[in-house]
């Protein structure tokens, strides 16, 4: 259970099947101001055990319409049952605990954050980044006491994209790429300050992109079509310049000429002025 009593405070599930990681993110956990009481499993199939069960003494159930534990911090590699197995279980849930992953390898977090994690902490983790996430989690629990979805900010419509950076996971908001470029199996995000390679394919962001407004100009480039300033034509074929930032000028292959001119006429639903 948690160092600390604290009626108020979060109920937290650590899952980990390696004792030293479990007993880590138990002491984190519990030193937490945020967090009332600490529960732990040692693999993914006992914290099932523990989150159907309908025991409130075991759970510290404090009332019939809450949700019995608030959050799951889970290591991502166990055997048998995986974090992500876990997470794709949990969303079944009436009301699911937020999730969030505790993991040595970053090439998960994209997938971490696509079946519903809140956030993603890389090992080893520190007291500092475990409270962040708490903070996370707090706010989405009071949004949703106030009746609405309880979403990761920002709380849009707009997708966040997890970056790794040097051990630390970075959110980007996709309204905030002004294009995305094709490097292999990856691709680079490009906003208006920097630049955040992700291993997803630009084909992948293609298809997942098209309803927010992005558009395949090139076999090598994605672009924001909201942030097309000028499309131009010279005797190598056409190219659009973005704003969103410093001006940028991309190529656009004569198979994808066509498709945008059209969407650019189209432009006014996505915001645009008519000429």
């Amino acid at each position: 259970m948690s160092t600390r009593e604290n009626p108020a405070g979060l109920v937290v599930l650590a899952v980990d099947d390696e004792m030293a990681g479990l007993d880590e993110m138990k002491y984190l956990l519990g030193n937490n101001a945020r967090v009332g009481r600490v529960l732990t499993a040692c693999d993914a199939s006992e914290a099932l055990r523990l989150l159907r069960s309908d025991d409130p003494e075991l759970l510290g159930r404090r009332d019939e319409d809450e949700s019995i534990v608030d959050a799951v911090f889970a290591d991502v590699s166990m055997p048998g049952l995986s974090g992500m197995e876990l997470a794709r279980v949990l969303t079944a849930f009436r009301n699911p605990p937020a999730l969030v992953f505790i993991t040595g390898h970053e090439e998960n977090a994209l997938e971490a954050f696509e079946v519903g994690a809140l956030d993603y902490i890389m090992k080893p983790a520190n007291a500092e980044r475990v409270d962040r996430a708490l903070r996370t989690i707090e706010k989405n629990k009071a949004q949703a006491a106030k009746g609405s979805r309880a979403l990761e900010a920002p709380a849009s419509d707009d997708e966040v994209i997890p970056v790794e950076l040097a051990g630390t996971t970075r959110m980007i908001p996709r309204k905030d790429v002004r294009w995305v470029e094709a490097q292999g199996d990856y691709a680079r995000l490009h906003t208006a300050e920097d630049s955040h390679l992700v291993r997803i394919p630009l084909a992948q962001l293609e298809e997942r992109w098209a309803e927010a407004g992005f558009l395949r100009i090139h076999r090598s480039f994605l672009v924001s079509l909201p942030l097309v300033t000028e499309l131009r034509m010279s005797s190598s074929g056409y190219s659009v310049v973005l704003g969103g930032g410093p001006s940028k000028e991309l190529p656009v292959s004569r198979r994808h000429t066509r498709e945008l001119k059209d969407r650019l006429v189209r432009a006014p639903r996505q915001g645009w002025g008519q000429q």
